[in-house]
Parts: structure tokens; sequence; C-alpha cells
């Protein structure tokens, strides 16, 4: 092997030294007969072998093997090659999984291109310097830098970010000037991508100005910090995106209210109708702390409940009959005791289900995603029902254990045969911080920011025309 990667670069040192002019400026005019030829010691060696070869040398100098001939430089180019480096050299650790779905669906999206080059996007990849990231929402916000495997930071969003009744200019301003703090990084230096959630979810004209201003308020925000480009994108669409769909419904559990929204190719349906539930992350964990007073199981804080909702509590399979099993579990809550639940385990996320036994009136979760696939089916979108079949959920609660297949369970139950039939719920594909890694797999594509950000300029000529119209 030694020696072939000598030989190798002998040929590159003899074409490097009998051309005057740049290798990478030669054209099919220009090519000698050779060109066709990867040079006797190497003619004879299959295909797979000389791939390996490459992948040894590694992607700066294979690009500069690509310079010898055309034989050398159509080896070199080999798809197969740059996903191995696209696998193993990116300097972070994306999956190859995922950076394929990013790159195929959403570096032009939603427009379609031909055949991809792996050389060309790896090249591109290596170029794109990162953002900064915010998934931000009424109860916790994540953030973090675009390159790391994970938010580097999570904060209790109502309890630091600012007084809800002061201004909303100013409240903006505290929030990511705090962020920023925490990073340690300038808004000058770097674009940003940051998750808005989906606020009112119908489509009066009334909704379309509110969720206009909120939008306004927050890029007026960030360009008045200076910040490069802004790409802000709903919370659903970014947790779809991270299951690696562009496609599907999702169910976000938020901190207030639970959200069941319709997405088509990456924009969210709302002629269709996006279904809310008046119960969230906050009513589960005030349920349970009911549930454990009258148990006379004492505590001192909401941490005490939240944290033993996260670790001890799930969704029962059915309820009736996980009514008569012995369900004890305990667990140490840090600086504070030991706690032992039994039927408050599986009751608190019941209440997604039958919400009248929490004292909510409302519509339970199979039956508000039963309804928004109803009204997709209605809607006759595309040729096929497949597109909304493919059910993500999202959000801190959503990652109770058994959520994803009680739900698939109650709405096979609930839909039509024809309607049920290929439906599919996916849990949290990356628990809590889902919607991060949604913006993770944009931040990092090839062609970002490109046209999914908006810059100062172009805002601030955008205003002007509302404004004159």
């Amino acid at each position: 092997m030694a020696t072939l990667l000598r030989k190798v670069w002998e040929s590159v040192s003899a074409r490097s030294s009998s051309t005057s002019h740049s290798p990478l400026q030669l054209t099919s005019s220009s090519a000698t007969s050779s060109d066709s030829s990867l040079g006797p010691c190497f003619d004879s060696i299959p295909l797979d072998i000389l791939l390996q070869i490459l992948r040894l040398v590694g992607p700066k100098d294979a690009i500069k093997l690509g310079c010898v001939s055309r034989a050398w430089r159509s080896l070199v180019s080999d798809n197969r090659l740059w996903i191995y480096f696209l696998q193993y050299y990116q300097g972070h650790d994306d999956p190859w999984d995922s950076v394929f779905f990013a790159e195929l669906n959403l570096r032009t999206f939603p427009s379609r291109t031909g055949e991809l080059s792996f050389m060309r996007i790896y090249g591109q990849r290596a170029q794109v310097s990162g953002s900064v990231i915010i998934d931000g929402g009424s109860g916790y916000c994540k953030f973090g830098w675009s390159k790391y495997a994970c938010p580097s930071g999570r904060s209790a969003t109502f309890l630091e970010f600012g007084n809800i009744e002061s201004p909303m200019y100013a409240r903006l301003r505290h929030f990511f000037g705090t962020i920023y703090s925490r990073m340690q990084v300038k808004p000058s230096t770097q674009p940003i991508v940051l998750s808005i959630p989906i606020c009112h979810y119908d489509d009066t004209d009334s909704a379309k100005a509110s969720r206009r201003q909120l939008k306004d308020a927050i890029h007026t925000v960030l360009f008045d910090m200076n910040v490069p480009a802004v790409c802000a994108v709903n919370q659903a669409t970014l947790a779809l995106f991270a299951a690696r769909r562009t496609s599907g419904i999702v169910v976000n559990i938020g901190f207030q209210v639970t959200s069941v929204v319709p997405i088509l190719n990456g924009k969210v349906m709302r002629k269709v109708g996006v279904e809310v539930i008046g119960l969230g992350a906050l009513k589960l964990t005030g349920y349970l702390k009911e549930l454990m007073q009258q148990n006379n199981i004492n505590f001192e804080s909401l941490y005490t409940v939240r944290t033993l909702k996260e670790n001890l509590c799930y969704v029962a399979a059915d309820y009736k009959t996980e009514l008569s099993k012995d369900t004890r579990a305990s667990m140490e809550v840090p600086a504070m005791d030991w706690f032992t639940l039994s039927k408050e385990r599986f009751q608190t996320g019941e209440i997604l289900f039958q919400p009248r036994i929490g004292g909510v009136r409302a519509m339970g979760l199979h039956q508000a995603v039963a309804l928004c696939m109803d009204h997709c089916h209605a809607a006759e979108l595309t040729c096929d029902d497949t597109w909304f079949k493919t059910i993500v959920l999202s959000g801190g609660t959503a990652c109770l254990p058994g959520l994803a297949e009680r739900l698939e369970k109650e709405l096979h139950e609930t839909l039509s045969p024809s309607l049920a039939n290929g439906l599919r719920v996916i849990p949290p594909p990356h628990g809590p911080d889902t919607a991060w890694f949604g913006a993770k797999f944009i931040s990092n594509l090839s062609t970002f920011p490109g046209t999914w950000c908006i810059r100062k300029k172009q805002f601030r000529r955008k205003s002007r025309a509302n404004i004159m119209w």
C-alpha cells in the first residue's frame, strides 16, 4: 500500500512539473489522450481498491490527485468516496443519514435538483462557519453553537427572560441579550437560527397580523443587535426536519398547550387546520402535584414534582389494566429526599387522553390528531394520503415512555381502516431538544445561509415596502 501511495505522488509531481498552468483550469480540449488513463501502475487495479487508497489519502490530498488527469478527476469525484469523507472527516458529528437527508431535501428547499455531487457538498460544508441556534418557548429555552453535538445551555424562559407585562421589544431584547451573554458570543459574528412558536393557530386576518407582528419584532431586535442574518422557522417544522421528514403531522406538547400541526413540504397547512388542546407540560406537572398531595407525599417545590414526572412517569398502554398492577417505583431527588410513586406514575400522562380526569374540558390527544388527519384527507392536497400518516412527537413531555405506542394504538381504534393503514407515530427523535436539532440540520447545510436567512437590508427593504403599501 505504501508503494502504491508513493507512486501516486510521483505521478502528481511529474504532472505538476510538466505543465505551466493550473491543473484546475484544464478543459477537455486541452487534455491529451493520456488523460483517459490512470497510469501504467494503476490501470490494472480494481476501482474499489483505488477508492480504498483515496480514503487513506484523505479529502485534501484526494482533491490534489484530481488535478492529475481526467481519469483521476473522474475517480476522485466518485460519490462513494465523498460519502465516506462526510462520515469521518466532517469535523463535527452529524450522522451520515442526517447529512444525506438535509442535503437531499433542504439545501434548495423546497425545489429539487438533479444528482448531487458530494465532493462539492463536502467542500461547501467545510466552509460553513456555523451559527447560533436558539430554540425558545414559553417554558424552556435551549441554545448553543451549531457545530456542537447538543445545546450548550438550557434556561427556564418564563422565569429568567423578562417580565411578560413589559413591551415585546424590550422583552425580546433582554431574552436574546441574555443568551448571547451566556454563550459569550458577539451577535455580529454569526448568523442565528431560531424557532418561533406555533401561535395564533387559525388563519384569520387578525391571526396572520399577530404572527407577522411577532416575526417582525424578532427580526427588528436581532438586526438592531447587528446580527448579520436571521433564519426563523416554526418549532413544528424544525421537529419534523429532525425526524428526517418534510411532510407529516407534528404533535408539539408545549409548556401550556399542545398543538397538532399538519405540514406539507415544509409548510404549515393552516387552511387545513392546526388543532390546539389547552393542556401542556405545566398542567401535567400540576396534576402530579395534586395526586401527590392526595396521597400525602410531601415535597418542597414544583422542581421536585417536575423531576419526578420526567424520571418516573409513563403512559400506560391500557389504563384500566394498569390500575390493577403494582407500579411502585422510587428515586432520590438531588438535595431533597427519596420519593416513591405508584399509580401517580401513569395517571399523570393519562390526562393527555382523558383530560377530564384532570379537570380540563378538551379533546383527548388521539381525538385531536384523528380530527387533523380527517381534515388532511378531506383537503385532497396530494394524490395520496401518505404525507400525513407520519406523526412526529416533540416537546419534553412527549418523551414520556409509552406515549407514542399509546397514541398509535388509540388512532388505530379511532380512525377508519383506510386512514389508519400505514400510520406511524415517531417519538421525539432527539428528546426535548428535537426542534434544536432540526435547526442544526439547516445551519450546517452546504448552502447555508442561502435562501434560508434574511439580512438587514432585505428586512428593511421589505418593511418599507409594507409601509408604502
